[in-house]
This record gives C-alpha cells, structure tokens and sequence, in this order.
C-alpha cells in the first residue's frame, strides 16, 4: 500500500515496526527465557522483510517492580526497576534488535518508556499520585531508554514515553514526538511543549470509530496534517519565526505542570548535562532526577509553576529518598532486594 500510494502520487512513507512485549504474559516475566521472546525476535526479522522500515517497542524490563512503585509512590523502588532492571533488559533487547537491523538492512530506530512514565502521567492526572512525582520518573525513564542508542539504535525514537527530547540533547539522535492529538488515547499535560523538539510529530493509537465527519483516524490524520503544515512552514520562514513558535509551545505548557516545565528547553538541557555527569545508571538517575526537583522548586518559588500546596511536599520527601540510594549496583541490589522478593525473577535480568 505504501508503495501503490508512493507510485501513484508521490506520497514517501515508512512503516515503524512495533511489536508488543509479549513477555508480560508470564507472571511475573521471564525477561530472557520466555517463550514470547523467541516471538518477538521472529517478528522483527520477518517483520523487517517484509518491509518494516523502523524497528522499534515499548519494553516493559522492570515494569513488574515499578507498577508497584508508582502506586506507593516509592522512588527507591521506581529507580531500581528503570536503573537496574530496565538498563539490564534494554541491554539485552537492543543488542538483539540491532543485529536483526544490520542483518536486514532496516533501522533501529529506539525504544520508549511508555509503560513507565505514561503510567505516571495518566496516573497523576487521574489525581492518584502527585504530579512532581510523575515528573521526577520522566526524567529517570530517559536514562533507561538511552541504552538503546548506546546499543547501536539511531533514531528516531518511538514517541510515546516523551524522553525523546533528553535523548536528543545528549546524543543528537532524531526523535519521535506525540502531543495534543494523542489525547486520544491518554489526557496529559504536554500537548504543546512535546513539540519543541520534535523531528517527527505523530499522535497515539486512535481507534476505528465513527465520528460526525468522518471515521476517527481520518479525523485525527486532518488535526496531524495542520500540526504538520503548521510546524514545517515556520522552519522555511526561517530560525526567528521557527524559534518564536518553539517558545510559544513551550511557554502555553511548562507553567501549568512539574511534567511539562522539566520538557522546557533550557531545563531539559540541564537535566540532561546531570545525566552526562553521572559514573553509572543510578548515579546518573539521581543526579538528573534531583536536578529535576531543583528546577520545579525554583519555578514554584519565583511564581511561574502553578502547584496546590499538597504537592510541595515531596520535593524535600523525593530528594530525602534519592540521597539514601547507593550508586554502587551491587549494594543498592542488596540493600533493595528482601523488599522485592516474590515479585520478580532476579535471574531473568542476570542478577
């Protein structure tokens, strides 16, 4: 269908290859010696050549220890499932999607930690855990996700988790952006700022369902085409015009949401510089997540972050709780360890 459009009028495309992470059929997942596994690998090799251009998932290594983490608001617990278990997995993963790539002549693309930090969002803005919260296990998502460039994926990444924007800022990689028009599938806080720095803008997963002008994904595909339109005219009026409209996404978003002012150029930037510093995983993910916090209570401080005064507590809570990881993996396994047990498979992540 690609191809008959492309002949036919004009119209380049490529096909992002997507499969699920079967892996959390097994309870809790075998991360490497589950049967799914084998599933996924023949997915992307078929898969890509069969004409999947882009190879891409949303893993979900970890996310039996951070589900739990998000709902009692454990920041120990949320580290240890991205810096630890998700860095191990990714590792794993994207050494395996790479290979298929080279071996086909595709693109890995990236990865994303949507099941992680859009978990966050649409918990918090459920009003079920705290908004700083959400904002600090965005910024420790984008550690997790950069292994996959690490591991040999060039972008652009799969858009979904909204770390694309650190991703970039360390590596230079092109990322992959939703924003307003994935209300569809999840309400947030970033419908504007998402765009900033966008390489690509797409929207979520909308459904095939009859609306008053059409059916829903045509609908949605006219909202994306003037975001589109919108977006590429401001770059052929040149860096003024193009750099106003960034700001304008920027500053429509960041004083509204903790979420959205760690997206803001100059603080993503400097979250991102804390990242670079750190000697491993952890370290860097409390360094950038303190950062983080630092920017929020700045912003509330000098009154531009709007925030109910019951969020303000966890900035002195969540920084107390980063102070007390160990930044040596096999001491903060250790010490985390007896408060896991049950609930996932060492094994399954090397450990």
């Amino acid at each position: 269908m690609c191809e008959d459009n492309y002949q036919k009028h004009g119209f380049k495309s490529e096909i992002r290859l997507t499969p699920n992470d079967l892996r959390e059929f097994d309870r809790p997942p075998l991360c490497r010696s589950s049967k799914y596994l084998d599933a996924i690998w023949e997915l992307f090799d078929k898969g890509s050549l069969a004409r999947g251009d882009l190879l891409s998932v949303e893993s979900t290594g970890g996310k039996e220890i951070h589900d739990d983490a998000l709902m009692m608001c454990d920041i120990k617990a949320s580290v240890f499932a991205l810096s630890v278990l998700g860095v191990r997995d990714m590792k794993m993963l994207w050494s395996n999607i790479v290979a298929i790539a080279k071996k086909n002549n595709k693109i890995a693309a990236g990865d994303t930690a949507c099941g992680f930090g859009n978990t966050a969002i649409v918990l918090a803005e459920k009003g079920y855990i705290p908004k700083i919260f959400a904002a600090v296990v965005r910024i420790v998502t984008a550690v997790r996700t950069l292994v996959a460039i690490e591991e040999g994926a060039v972008g652009p990444d799969k858009d979904c988790g909204y770390e694309g924007p650190f991703l970039k800022a360390i590596t230079g990689t092109p990322i992959s952006m939703e924003g307003k028009t994935s209300a569809c599938a999840h309400f947030s806080p970033l419908g504007n700022i998402a765009a900033c720095c966008a390489d690509l803008w797409s929207n979520e997963s909308v459904q095939n369902i009859k609306l008053l002008s059409g059916m829903a994904p045509t609908v949605y595909l006219e909202q994306f085409e003037y975001d589109a339109r919108l977006m590429n005219q401001a770059l052929k009026s040149g860096k003024a015009t193009a750099g106003m409209l960034q700001q304008l996404f920027a500053d429509s978003d960041q004083s509204l949401d903790p979420q959205a002012i760690i997206l803001a150029q100059k603080n993503m930037i400097a979250i991102s510089e804390e990242i670079v510093k750190g000697t491993n995983y952890i370290d860097a993910s409390i360094r950038a997540a303190q950062k983080g916090l630092d920017i929020i209570e700045n912003a509330y401080n000098i009154g531009q972050l709007l925030l109910p005064e019951m969020e303000i507590v966890w900035i002195d809570l969540l920084r107390q709780s980063l102070s007390e990881i160990p930044t040596d993996e096999s001491k903060f396994v250790e010490e985390i360890l007896p408060t896991l047990e049950g609930k996932f498979i060492p094994k399954e992540y090397g450990l």
